[in-house]
């Protein structure tokens, strides 16, 4: 099936699922995407499910919740999930394909990622990394082409599914710790490999778009103006504590091209719901406290709870198509669903901007 099917297969089911009522109206941003085939793909609901903590990020999440959590999001109307190879080495796309293996496979969009390829290994071990708990595997990069084929191979398998949705080149970015200032060289193996891999695997019909998942705008930005990417996923460069950057470099590039945006850490990995943590280095930039207890200040006076208003903050622009927090019980996965249709007063949005807490020129939710 070519690329346009495929489109105009995505806008027939999205339609299809807000005619039956099964999806909650909030979940559909955009009604020019049911009417507009040539549009670049867009995940069906803006209300999506991160996979850090399925993938034991942060902590150890039993099975048991972690399905909940997953079951909580699809009966809120979430129809967009996001996970990777590389969280928890496996894991988390192991736990997903559990769940959405029994949902009908038109009726959600599925993303994960590329560039790390794991290989079998019982010791291995992560020190002070991320993902907690036995790994059981190992990784190595390849941004090549036939990484690229052979790494969304062993998704599919890990998945028990058919095909995926949206496949994200992965960390390929100067924050990467492997990487660092050698990220270009990277990003040049993927430039000459994986992009037009994908970009070939786009028109057999294996996946139906691909883009960007990274941390810093830099390679976002290089990729739109070098290759075809559809999608773009920025964690952590777009939420009330940081945002001017991509509004200001990254947004006019993608209204450009036509790419939209998925936010990844709009709550900066907990920080803006009551973590005490701060992304995923574990350090606190300067300022980042001081500017919370500002935002709190504020949602307290406008009884307005400021997680939902992160949240909704992170979806107000028009080049953003989904959100995706995490959750690893159903508790949070209901309450962040919701957190997208509840109402927040005009006088909230009016506060922060006279207070310079978000900046003048960035959109503010408008509710219909």
């Amino acid at each position: 099936m070519d690329r346009r099917k495929f489109v105009t297969h995505t806008t027939l089911a999205a339609a299809g699922i807000l005619a039956s009522g099964n999806l909650s109206a909030f979940a559909i941003k955009n009604d020019e995407m049911l009417m507009n085939q040539n549009q670049k793909y867009r995940p069906l609901s803006t209300s999506g499910l991160g996979g850090v903590a399925a993938g034991n990020g942060f902590h150890e999440n039993p099975d048991k919740d972690v399905n909940e959590a997953l079951a909580a999001a699809w009966n809120s109307g979430v129809r967009y999930y996001d996970t990777s190879p590389w969280y928890g080495l496996g894991l988390s796309e192991r736990r997903f394909g559990h769940f959405l293996r029994n949902q009908k496979r038109e009726e959600f969009t599925l993303s994960t990622k590329v560039g790390r390829v794991l290989t079998g290994d019982k010791d291995f071990e992560l020190k002070d990394g991320l993902w907690k708990g036995k790994l059981n595997f190992k990784y190595h990069y390849d941004y090549s082409a036939a990484g690229i084929r052979r790494s969304i191979e062993d998704s599919l398998q890990r998945l028990g599914l058919p095909y995926l949705d949206i496949v994200y080149i992965h960390d390929i970015s100067p924050d990467n710790g492997d990487m660092k200032e050698n990220w270009v060289k990277y990003f040049d193996e993927a430039l000459k490999g994986a992009m037009p891999e994908l970009t070939k695997m786009r028109k057999e019909g294996i996946i139906k778009a691909w883009g960007m998942g990274v941390n810093t705008i830099e390679p976002a930005v290089k990729a739109i103006e070098q290759a075809d990417p559809d999608i773009i996923l920025s964690a952590t460069q777009y939420s009330l504590i940081k945002h001017e950057d991509a509004l200001n470099k990254l947004f006019p590039v993608c209204e450009k091209s036509g790419v939209s945006v998925v936010v990844g850490a709009a709550l900066n990995a907990g920080f803006l719901a009551g973590v005490d943590r701060y992304d995923y280095s574990g350090k606190f930039p300067e300022g980042v406290k001081e500017k919370l207890a500002k935002l709190t200040a504020i949602a307290k006076k406008h009884n307005t709870d400021l997680r939902t208003a992160a949240l909704q903050f992170s979806a107000a622009p028009k080049f953003v198509s989904a959100v995706i927090p995490g959750a690893w019980n159903a508790g949070q996965a209901t309450a962040n669903a919701e957190s997208f249709s509840a109402v927040i007063p005009a006088a909230f949005w009016d506060d922060l901007k006279s207070q310079k807490l978000i900046a003048a020129n960035a959109p503010t939710p408008v509710k219909k």
